[in-house]
């Protein structure tokens, strides 16, 4: 199962997403669920570094994948972070509508930073 987990800040601003685990809907090359999770968060996190003209901090497990993290650590303008805001919103958007479709292989969680 993918386990996403989004963090937000005091002020509700996503600040934080971490993807853990597997789908397991299917074969390797062939899970439909695995290729959209990861079309859409390696989507947001392409588009921060673009759009938003900044490196978040980026975890990735690029040789058995199952591992994505994005951390905003960093002071952004105005600009940057309504950005960012409007890309990361929208993962979470798409992560809900997947796991909408198939909840037996996409689990999401949203708490506040502490």
């Amino acid at each position: 199962m993918i386990k996403a987990r989004f963090t937000r800040d005091a002020s509700g601003n996503l600040v934080k997403f971490k993807l853990t685990g597997h789908a397991d809907a299917g074969e390797y090359g062939q899970d439909i669920v695995c290729a959209a999770v990861s079309a859409v968060s390696i989507g947001a996190v392409n588009g921060v570094e673009a759009l938003a003209g900044f490196t978040p901090h980026v975890d990735a497990d690029e040789v058995n994948g199952g591992h994505l993290q994005l951390v905003i650590d960093q002071e952004l303008t105005g600009e940057q972070m309504h950005i960012t805001q409007i890309l990361l919103e929208n993962l979470e958007l798409s992560m809900q509508s997947i796991a909408e479709s198939y909840g037996d292989y996409v689990q999401i969680e949203t708490s506040n930073q502490s």
